[in-house]
């Protein structure tokens, strides 16, 4: 069964191997993107069943009016991605205030904006999934992460919350959370913080120099292939976490918060208001 799917940020990594493999199993994608050359090779080989829609996500007004276009060229959406993302990496107060801004609107205004501009489309048309592309770092951080996280931990919340607001219209969410992926995302989509000397010897001194021999084990071509496989099983996970990097990480950093969390639960009991007499 073919279907048509709406993904932003498809001019490389993760973006562009989902565009390139449902064009060639006969599905049709409206992909969007910056720069609409990037997709030229796919046109001329898939022609019509790729339509190609130039918008920065952070321009909220185009960003809407690329999605109504798409919906009306191609009739249905059955899947959206929203994987438009840009990485700020560094210590939080070596960042200038416009990398900060910018981090803000790519990776959570922008999702936050896509679901508001699909929603009423994939409501009109009876149902659909909505797929966010976050990371594992949505579930943990680390030094030289922490403003990247903020916006996968944010757009993880916002949705779960949507999950529940939009379920009853036949809208499926799924956050998908990568862990590092071999792909050219750190020379294209990445902006590093300009480092201060007060950091050297730090932990976020070790991880900048670490970073550079990090063992990325995430293949970008296996990992499409599991969020296509995600949407065709049906039951659409609210979480899909992906690459032997990031289960181990997620899953012993949510042991350690339920941990915790139990052995604070008489605090948490004890600053209830006291029962009425």
């Amino acid at each position: 069964m073919s279907r048509n799917w709406f993904i932003t940020g498809t001019s490389s990594g993760i973006g562009r191997q989902l565009t390139e493999q449902l064009l060639a199993r006969g599905d049709r994608v409206a992909a969007t993107l910056r720069r609409p050359g990037a997709l030229d090779d796919l046109r001329a080989t898939y022609g019509d069943a790729l339509w190609i829609g130039q918008v920065d996500v952070t321009d909220t007004v185009g960003l809407r009016s690329v999605v109504d276009a798409a919906f009306a060229a191609l009739g249905r959406i059955d899947a959206v991605v929203s994987n438009a993302g840009y990485g700020a990496i560094g210590a939080l107060e070596e960042f200038a205030d416009a990398q900060i801004d910018r981090q803000i609107a790519t990776n959570f205004t922008g999702s936050v904006q896509l679901a508001r501009a699909v929603i009423p489309h994939l409501r009109a048309q009876g149902g659909g999934q909505f797929l966010q592309i976050a990371s594992a770092l949505g579930q943990t951080a680390s030094p030289m992460t922490a403003l990247y996280a903020a916006t996968k931990w944010a757009v993880e919340g916002m949705c779960e919350g949507l999950a529940m607001e939009v379920g009853a219209f036949g809208i499926k969410v799924t956050i998908v959370e990568p862990g590092a992926i071999r792909t050219d995302f750190g020379s294209r989509s990445a902006d590093a913080a300009a480092p201060m000397a007060v950091y050297d010897g730090t932990p976020v001194d070790r991880v900048r120099k670490m970073s550079a021999d990090y063992p990325v084990r995430g293949d970008p071509v296996k990992m499409a292939a599991a969020i296509i496989r995600c949407v065709e099983g049906g039951e659409a996970p609210l979480r899909l976490l992906l690459g032997s990097d990031a289960w181990p990480r997620v899953t012993g950093v949510v042991q350690a918060r339920l941990d915790a969390w139990h052995a604070q639960k008489d605090v948490a009991f004890s600053t209830d208001l006291a029962p009425a007499s």
